[in-house]
């Protein structure tokens, strides 16, 4: 299988900072496992780098640690044996060894030196401003957890604010990549496999190889000692204080839950209680607020939607987490039973909207189609699956996403005719388009309606048209 997919955009990115006359200073953060560190190693294969993975042992280790990173740079031993009172004198070591293309720093999981020393933003700021700065050296600090990779480097309030020369936030392998991933498996396959995976290139490694999905799915997520088992819980508690509030917000919006009030009445809390969780679930990119596509003010939308943005994670909140005291007891055929049972009409069919959006951006790309934002369409009593819109022309896109096991038939298309004369956008001054996916193909009365009409594409069971 291969391992660097879809990262074409961070490197090309990188190799401009690097490209780029006198110093660089990149910041590179993401939720863990996503692939921060194999698209460093990527980017500095071919180029002359120091990389400094922390630990979250005391300062002084981590200095030895760096210390002994830096020998391995400059060739000289001695380097490691030299033990550095702090770190400006360790770091000029780096930056007056001389090279003769442009150097590189890297200092990985930066949040685990900060809790060490907390000083070191500040640290880094003055290194940075009284030496770094002024050489053909290029710095990048990496993090994982990241309300403190934007604590530390990017907001307002930290010393380093302002130094920076660029920043990468890697975010998951989109769907349209999966192929190249798992090429021996077939589109519906490839499907169910991203609903679980929810393109974290590490799961998406797990998940490899021979075997049906179900048994991947007990050997690397519901085994006590599977790495997967407990995932979730180590990306809150790294991240948050106060776990058990957000886990059961989580829960609630994975079963179904997705206005603010059915999330305080599931969970117990008060509806004014509830933004500040939700605020820190979605700057962690756990979570997402939906506002109808057509909204003019979507800030000020007061009936939005919140869903669980990581398949992974509304895998493991709909199937793991509410098993776990069965799971404890090894009970795990009786927790397989139920998920297999509710995989595809509980999570897949909703997991094949966002493949059905990924679809179309695809088809946008490809020139296919035309427009420049997308997503779910609701008022208060019907809802469209996509729209998309054209924001400088006059093209709109209905689409409804079908992952059934009957094949589509023309009442689906007429039903969507029907609900589109509620979408007010450019009324009377805009052209139409309506798409249609569905998993199972489509009946011969809906596959010759659409022979005859510009205005109906089907995607089918294969990812075509």
């Amino acid at each position: 299988m291969k391992r660097f997919i879809n990262r074409d955009r961070e490197l090309n990115s990188l190799n401009e900072q690097y490209a780029a006359d006198g110093a660089s200073f990149v910041v590179v953060y993401g939720r863990r496992r996503v692939g921060k560190t194999t698209l460093i190693r990527e980017f500095i294969s071919d180029k002359p780098a120091l990389y400094f993975h922390t630990s979250e042992e005391s300062d002084t280790e981590n200095r030895k640690e760096f210390a002994r990173s830096l020998a391995e740079f400059t060739g000289n031993k001695r380097d490691g044996a030299v033990t550095y009172e702090n770190w400006y004198d360790v770091v000029s070591v780096f930056s007056e060894y001389e090279c003769e293309a442009k150097k590189i720093i890297v200092i990985d999981e930066l949040p685990y030196l900060v809790r060490s020393n907390t000083a070191i933003p500040s640290i880094l700021q003055k290194i940075w401003d009284t030496d770094l700065q002024h050489k053909n050296i290029m710095l990048i600090l990496c993090g994982s957890l990241i309300h403190m990779m934007e604590q530390y480097t990017l907001n307002y309030g930290s010393p380093l604010y302002g130094r920076r020369t660029g920043q990468i936030k890697v975010k998951q392998i989109d769907f349209q990549y999966y192929s190249e991933f798992y090429n021996d498996l077939s589109y519906r396959d490839l499907i169910e496999h991203y609903a679980v995976t929810g393109g974290i290139p590490r799961y998406i490694e797990l998940f490899a190889g021979k075997g049906n999905l179900f048994s991947k799915i007990e050997r690397s997520i519901l085994e006590k000692d599977s790495m997967l088992y407990e995932e979730p819980e180590f990306l809150l508690k790294n991240e948050i204080e106060e776990i058990g509030s957000y886990m059961s917000i989580v829960k609630s919006i994975a079963s179904g839950n997705h206005r603010l009030s059915k999330i305080s009445a599931d969970i117990g809390v008060k509806q004014t209680s509830l933004p500040k969780y939700l605020k820190t679930l979605m700057d962690l990119d756990i979570l997402e607020r939906e506002v109808p596509i057509t909204e003019s003010n979507p800030e000020r939308r007061k009936t939005s939607l919140y869903q669980v943005k990581d398949n992974f994670l509304r895998f493991w909140f709909n199937f793991v987490y509410k098993e776990r005291a069965r799971l404890e007891l090894n009970q795990i055929d009786s927790v397989m039973a139920r998920i297999k049972t509710n995989f595809i009409d509980n999570h897949v069919a909703f997991i094949y909207e966002n493949v059905c959006r990924s679809e179309l951006w695809r088809l946008n790309k490809e020139k296919v189609l035309s427009f420049s934002k997308l997503g779910r369409w609701w008022n208060s009593k019907e809802e469209i699956d996509i729209v998309a819109i054209d924001e400088n022309g006059k093209n709109i896109i209905f689409s409804e996403c079908k992952y059934c096991k009957k094949p589509m038939d023309v009442d689906v298309f007429y039903d969507l005719q029907r609900k589109k004369n509620f979408v007010s956008w450019n009324d009377g001054n805009r052209q139409e388009m309506f798409v249609l996916f569905s998993i199972s193909n489509f009946s011969s009365r809906l596959t010759e309606l659409a022979s005859t009409r510009k205005d109906l594409i089907l995607v089918g069971g294969d990812g075509k048209i």
